[in-house]
Order: structure tokens, then C-alpha cells, then sequence
């Protein structure tokens, strides 16, 4: 009997048909429940279907295909929709991969979890659902983080109101495996062609809020002035300096919005709105930056004349990767790619750091070109993009045969 293989140039050409739905230069734009989202989910079903696999969309928009036989299987996947005007490859690679191996024969039901990307405040809102921690009460209260559109509204215009939600059986499955590019250089600059990622950020979210004084810009003299917006750039210069101190090899911070009231260009702002993140995969790092987060603060407020307040908007928690999955990713990568790959963490934040509250979960990340994602220029050699699946595909056909 002839073993199975991955066809990589049926992959590749799924990747690129793929492409087409919601095209933007040379990236893509689908986001959550967009049409082009919502044919990209139909275009992934019909997909399914050719190869046996029985396709189901869940109420919140997941598309599960299922396999048949017994035995438990293997799951594996990641999420189809994009940023605004991004990339073509993040998230729908993980997809395009599980459909791969389930083609090749192997025991995998491909996944594509709705809204990793975040489009609603809910956060990994397809994934959470799936192992059964979104609650009504959340999707109920949840909207749009763009528009401000409620999320049951989105539902309902795309036409998912009423259908069941998905809620995964861990004990179907072995375990969970997720392919995806790196969005960052250090594959790229270390010359090396794959990564089995060792661990997900845990990213903690929060919102300072800076009250001041609404005045006018001409009339209020600079002694007298209780600027909102220079106290928050203040504080942020002071946190960009302290983090380094306390952070790890692989900390990240970002102030992703500073929205100042009433915005005009001849008012003093009497309020800043700022959201502030920081991400780590140690649990005593985190609390460390969060501990000189709200030190920095305290030190404003006792310098400033203007009061800073946070709200904590998220604290997640990192996710391990299996050791099982990952010694079965790394065997593959050194038949594959003998001295090109490495064993890394992830900096960013991906379904699989869901899954592993439930089941084993590892992660395969490719190179990206110049580390650009989320913006419509991402991309990935396609030799790179091949031996990809084809790790993925040595490394699952290991653990199935387990």
C-alpha cells in the first residue's frame, strides 16, 4: 500500500483561489461576516465537501469539516477571515494546510474559527465559543470594534441567526495543529525555513484614562493649563522607558490608540482615552510590567495636574505547546529541513493558545518576507510555504500513527 503524501501544488493552488475572495492589492480584505468573509466561509465548505469531509458553519460563523472512521483524529486549522486591507496568508494558511492533510488521506478535520482577528471586542470569539467559554450574556453585549455594529445584528445580516454554536470534543481528538506565518524577521534573518513554536503570548489589556481640563488654546496661558493629552504622552514616554527594565528577551508593549476630547485643534484636551498592551509567555513578567505600569502611574498623578486612572481591560494566559506535538514538528523539520528550523515562542496571539485549554495544541510558523502581517504586502516564499505543509503533514502522519 502506498503511503500517503501532501500534494503541494494542490495547496498552493488553493491558497491562491483563496486569494481572489476579497482581493486588495496584493493582499486581502474579509472582514468578519463582510460578504467576502462570508463567501470565503461557503468557498471553504464546498471545498470540504469534494474530499468527503461533512462541512458545517456554527452560529457564530466556525466551519468544521468532519471526517469519518474510527479512531480519534487530529484537528487542525486556524481562522479565514483578515485584518482591514492585510494579508493573504495570515490565518488562511492554517486553513489551507488542515484542508491538505485531510485531502492526503491523514484522520485531520480542518477548522477555521470565526473572528481571530478580533473585528468584535469579544476577543477569539470562534475559538472560545468552540471549547465553551463564550457566554450569551458576552455575544449579547459584544460589538463591532470599528463600527460599533452589535454583534448580534453582524449575526443576523450574515445570515447565522439561530444556528447552533459549535462545541468541540476533545476526546475525538489527539490533539490540535496550527500553521502559520511568523509575522516577524527571526526566521528570516537567522536564514532558517520553519519554526515549532514553544509557547503563545498571554496579552494584557488596558485602559488609562487621563482627565485634564477643557479649555480654549489661545486664551489659557501654558501655567495654567491642565492638558490631558501631554500628560498621557508623558506618562507613555516614561513607560517606554521604565518597561526595558523589568521586561523579558521577548516582552512587547504598544499603545494601539490615544483618543483625545474633543479633538479639535483649538481645545485643550480635558480627557485622553488610552489603550495599552503588553505581552509576554511568563506569567512573572507579566505582573512584573503590571507592577510598574501602575507605579509609573502613581508617580504621575503625584507630579502631574492631571489624574490617570486604569482599567483592566484583559489578562489572558500564555499557552505551552504540547511537548508530545512539538517533538513530533521538530523531528519533521529536521528530516525536512536539517538545520534550518528552531524551536521559538510565539509574539503573537493565535486560536491554538484556546484549543490547548482543552486539548494538546502545538504551532508551525513559516518565514515572513521582511516580517510584515496585517498589512496587504505580507508574504512567504512559496518554497517556504510547501515545506511547510509538508513538516505539518510528516509531523501529524507521526502522531496518527502513535
Amino acid at each position: 500500500m502506498t503511503a500517503p503524501t501532501v500534494d503541494t501544488a494542490r495547496f498552493l493552488a488553493d491558497l491562491h483561489e483563496l486569494r481572489q475572495i476579497g482581493r486588495f492589492k496584493t493582499g486581502v480584505h474579509r472582514p468578519t461576516y463582510s460578504p467576502q468573509d462570508m463567501e470565503s466561509r461557503e468557498w471553504l465548505m464546498r471545498k470540504m465537501a469534494e474530499i468527503g469531509l461533512a462541512p458545517e458553519m456554527d452560529g457564530v460563523g466556525t466551519v468544521i469539516g468532519r471526517g469519518e472512521g474510527a479512531g480519534r483524529r487530529l484537528l487542525a486549522g486556524s481562522h479565514i477571515e483578515s485584518q482591514n486591507e492585510a494579508g493573504w496568508l495570515d490565518g488562511a494558511l492554517g486553513v489551507v494546510a488542515a484542508l491538505a492533510l485531510a485531502r492526503s488521506g491523514l484522520a485531520v478535520d480542518p477548522i477555521a474559527f470565526a473572528d481571530e482577528e478580533g473585528h468584535f471586542d469579544v476577543g477569539f470569539l470562534g475559538s472560545r465559543s468552540a471549547i465553551g467559554d463564550l457566554t450569551e450574556a458576552e455575544i449579547d453585549g459584544s460589538r463591532n470594534r470599528t463600527d460599533g455594529t452589535p454583534l448580534r445584528a453582524a449575526l443576523k445580516a450574515a445570515g447565522l441567526e439561530g444556528r447552533p454554536r459549535l462545541t468541540l470534543d476533545p476526546a475525538r481528538y489527539r490533539g490540535y495543529l496550527e500553521m502559520h506565518i511568523e509575522q516577524g524577521t527571526t526566521l528570516e534573518n537567522a536564514g532558517e525555513r520553519v519554526g515549532v513554536v514553544t509557547g503563545i503570548v498571554a496579552i494584557w489589556q488596558f485602559r488609562l484614562i487621563v482627565e485634564g481640563a477643557q479649555d480654549h488654546a489661545g486664551g489659557t496661558t501654558m501655567a495654567e493649563r491642565r492638558d490631558a493629552g501631554l500628560t498621557a504622552v508623558r506618562l507613555l514616554a516614561a513607560i517606554d522607558a521604565e518597561f526595558p527594565r523589568v521586561c523579558g528577551e521577548r516582552s512587547t508593549w504598544t499603545t494601539g490608540r490615544i483618543a483625545l476630547d474633543p479633538g479639535a485643534p483649538s481645545i485643550i484636551p480635558g480627557t485622553a482615552d488610552v489603550l495599552f498592551q503588553f505581552r509576554d509567555v511568563e506569567i512573572a513578567v507579566l505582573e512584573r510590567m503590571e507592577d510598574c505600569l501602575r507605579r509609573l502611574v502613581q508617580e504621575s498623578n503625584r507630579r502631574e495636574r492631571c489624574h490617570t486612572t486604569i482599567e483592566v481591560l484583559s489578562r489572558a494566559v500564555p499557552a505551552v505547546c504540547d511537548p508530545g506535538l512539538m517533538d513530533a514538528l521538530s523531528a519533521a523539520a529536521e528530516r525536512l529541513a536539517p538545520g534550518a528550523w528552531r524551536r521559538m515562542p510565539s509574539g503573537a496571539g493565535h486560536d491554538a493558545q484556546n484549543l490547548a485549554r482543552i486539548m494538546p495544541a502545538a504551532m508551525l510558523f513559516t518565514p515572513s518576507i521582511g516580517g510584515i502581517s496585517h498589512h496587504w504586502s505580507e508574504d512567504t516564499k512559496e518554497e517556504d510555504l510547501a515545506l511547510g505543509v509538508e513538516v505539518l503533514f510528516e509531523a501529524a502522519r507521526s502522531v496518527l500513527a502513535g
